[in-house]
């Protein structure tokens, strides 16, 4: 007999807590093979093609696409050991139809006896919290809320313990002379409709009482977005209590639009903030004269593979980091250390439909222009593909930004929090320069550096972007590091 399981969205890894679905790859009554992916979510960071530890037929699918996941939610039941034949032919899809019902009912039965999957069925590796030799989570099942099947797992992390949970007891009918409640206004001791513990925290920072959210999901189910409604109805209502409420006001009618700061954009927010708020950053800048690096390159181009201009760039930048390692650094501020890091691992920033990112050039220190163009190239078009894995975003240790793409000659780039430094170049344009004592029409660039001025002072930073503009002009000084 086929045993049915759940397989819940996992952690993705770099503290992300919820992902959204962009798209379903397998249908109800599909057949999976272990490690197959069985749904495209994005993430903060990047999209991801998540496979399923389990072979067998799917029963069900939880969410719609463009609804947001947290992590540990249920993504999808499958029959382990079934066929198409032998599955049945589902109800529906989605957590509030029969088929997801029964689904879930199952998938608990087969998973509350804490019994680990065989390597036969299951992956041995996929994703954080799945593999063989891992045991299963052991979770038991509440009774249906409104229709809605909720898992609660039987024990929590430490670090992140779970909302506190009402026990689910049959609601009396109330008598007929008694009137009914209003609607999307619970009895005290009834149950409230809700699965997502982030759910639960939106509601209690904010003070708001779940028993009087009116739920947009499947059988009324309260979702993240009724209570960012209800938050922001709070906010508009008037202090008085004795006036009555107005109606919510549509957003956007009367105070312009509305953009969630949420996903990549709202990590960016996040990281920026954080940059400003905790370094005490400083910039300085230094026009050079491009013209002798430009022709190093046609020079390069002549006589073998393609050099791009940010691969010299960034092998500039890896040879005035080893001059002042003070640069390639961060600061453990619990601690009130300055840690300086033995290898480079070089971000440059990539602008793509999904906005800005940094991938992150792996020992970069170790890589000569040639490998530096190969690499930058391989994780520009993964970003521009938003295939870009969470580790080749993280971990950076100097970003390097070229901004004159967009057509401007300087900037005060914001670093990279947790790093200690940006290098920010402009655009290379025709300028007149005294060259060899004699006026003259140069490819001119302006160079800056923004740096924590906790790991330095001036003096250093002032000296890696000297050398940084000598390298620039005579391109034969980096002759000296390699």
């Amino acid at each position: 007999m086929a045993e049915v399981r759940e397989f819940a969205l996992p952690d993705l890894g770099e503290g992300l807590t919820e992902a959204e679905i962009v798209r379903w790859l397998v249908s109800v009554g599909d057949v999976v093979a272990v490690d197959q992916p069985v749904v495209e979510v994005e993430t903060a960071k990047a999209m991801v093609e998540v496979p399923c530890p389990y072979g067998g037929v799917v029963t069900a699918r939880f969410g719609e696409e463009g609804a947001e996941v947290p992590v540990g939610a249920p993504l999808v039941t499958v029959a382990v050991g079934a066929s198409a034949a032998t599955a049945g032919e589902p109800a529906g899809d989605g957590p509030g139809t029969p088929a997801a019902g029964s689904a879930a009912s199952a998938s608990g039965s087969a998973t509350g006896s804490g019994e680990t999957a065989g390597t036969s069925e299951k992956s041995g590796n996929v994703l954080v919290g799945y593999g063989t030799g891992a045991p299963a989570a052991r979770r038991r099942r509440v009774r249906p809320v409104n229709g809605v099947h909720a898992s609660i797992p039987t024990s929590a992390p430490v670090s992140a313990p779970a909302a506190p949970t009402v026990p689910v007891a049959p609601v009396p009918a109330a008598p007929a002379a008694e009137p009914s409640a209003p609607e999307g206004i619970r009895p005290a001791g009834g149950p409230v409709p809700v699965i997502s513990p982030l759910v639960r925290r939106l509601a209690r920072e904010h003070g708001i009482d779940l028993r009087r959210v009116a739920g947009s999901g499947p059988r009324g189910l309260i979702l993240r977005a009724d209570v960012e409604r209800a938050v922001a109805a709070t906010r508009a209502a008037p202090v008085s209590a004795a006036a009555p409420a107005p109606a919510p006001v549509p957003a956007g009618a009367a105070h312009g639009e509305r953009i969630p700061l949420r996903g990549l954009r709202g990590t960016v927010a996040d990281k920026l903030s954080t940059s400003r708020r905790e370094i005490p950053d400083a910039t300085c800048w230094v026009d050079a004269d491009a013209t002798e690096l430009l022709a190093a390159r046609r020079a390069m181009n002549a006589a073998g593979p393609k050099i791009s201009l940010l691969a010299l760039l960034a092998r500039i930048c890896t040879a005035a980091l080893a001059r002042f390692p003070e640069l390639n650094a961060t600061v453990d501020t619990a601690a009130r250390e300055i840690v300086r890091l033995p290898g480079v691992h070089l971000g440059f920033a990539a602008q793509t439909d999904r906005g800005l990112v940094v991938p992150v050039v792996r020992d970069a220190h170790t890589r000569n222009a040639a490998e530096l163009t190969e690499e930058i190239a391989r994780l520009t078009e993964s970003a521009r593909e938003g295939r870009l894995k969470p580790a080749e975003l993280t971990g950076g240790t100097f970003t390097l930004n070229n901004y004159g793409v967009f057509g401007v000659d300087g900037s005060t780039p914001i670093i990279n929090h947790p790093e200690a430094a940006m290098l920010g170049v402009g655009r290379i344009t025709p300028k007149p320069w005294v060259h060899e004592g004699e006026l003259a029409v140069r490819q001119v660039v302006q160079l800056s550096l923004t740096f924590d001025h906790r790991v330095c002072d001036g003096g250093a930073a002032g000296g890696f972007l000297r050398y940084v503009a000598d390298c620039v002009e005579q391109p034969a000084v980096l002759l000296r590091s390699l």
